[in-house]
């Protein structure tokens, strides 16, 4: 399980997630786990500036805490030999005594431009004889083209078992026109752990 910060490409500037415009592309789980609800759970971010880290993993962190799940942001464990070393990462991980650790990846950043026609009203039609003014009985309809462009953030969520050392559950996710990362996280967090419930993989919320 190479899960090490320096090892993955990992998310967090400032325009990253927005529940509302946030869908689940697809999701895999590993049918075969009997492990029950993880009741410790690790949460792992990181990227170009430790605020952004550390206001993704608090975040993540309380909303869990509130859904009866214990929590722990990363940033609290993970020294920088850790960062750089498997064996040093792993090493925290069970000295928390965590049975779970969520690491959120950016996969990429797309702008993504759509063009639509609508028909809009165009001028007047009439007969177009005689000295008075033509009278005019209908409009038409002329073809405009609207152009409308997007950024799409794609992110990559996996929950593993730290004892087994094994993926359980891994989801990929489309955000369209992210904003920042301290007002979004929150609507994000609560579309990961009810995906997470919905699976079993946390108890239900008390």
């Amino acid at each position: 399980m190479r899960v090490h910060r320096s090892a993955l490409h990992f998310l967090w500037i400032p325009w990253l997630l927005a529940c509302a415009s946030t869908i689940v592309g697809s999701a895999w789980f590993d049918t075969s786990y009997q492990g029950g609800p993880f009741k410790k759970i690790v949460v792992v971010g990181a990227g170009t500036g430790a605020t952004d880290q550390r206001v993704f993993e608090d975040t993540f962190t309380r909303q869990l805490r509130s859904s009866g799940v214990d929590a722990v942001p990363g940033y609290t464990l993970l020294s920088s030999e850790a960062e750089q070393s498997d064996a040093a990462f792993t090493a925290a991980l069970d000295h928390a005594g965590a049975d779970g650790v969520l690491i959120v990846q950016l996969l990429g950043v797309d702008t993504r431009t759509q063009i639509a026609t609508t028909m809009v009203p165009g001028s007047p039609m009439g007969w177009g004889w005689g000295p008075a003014p033509a009278p005019s009985f209908g409009r038409t309809s002329v073809p405009m083209p609207q152009v409308t462009q997007q950024d799409v953030a794609r992110v990559e969520t996996r929950l593993y078992e730290i004892r087994a050392r094994r993926l359980i559950w891994a989801a990929s996710t489309s955000t369209f026109n992210p904003t920042s990362v301290a007002r979004e996280t929150p609507a994000f967090a609560e579309l990961v752990i009810r995906e997470l419930r919905a699976r079993g993989l946390i108890d239900s919320a008390k």
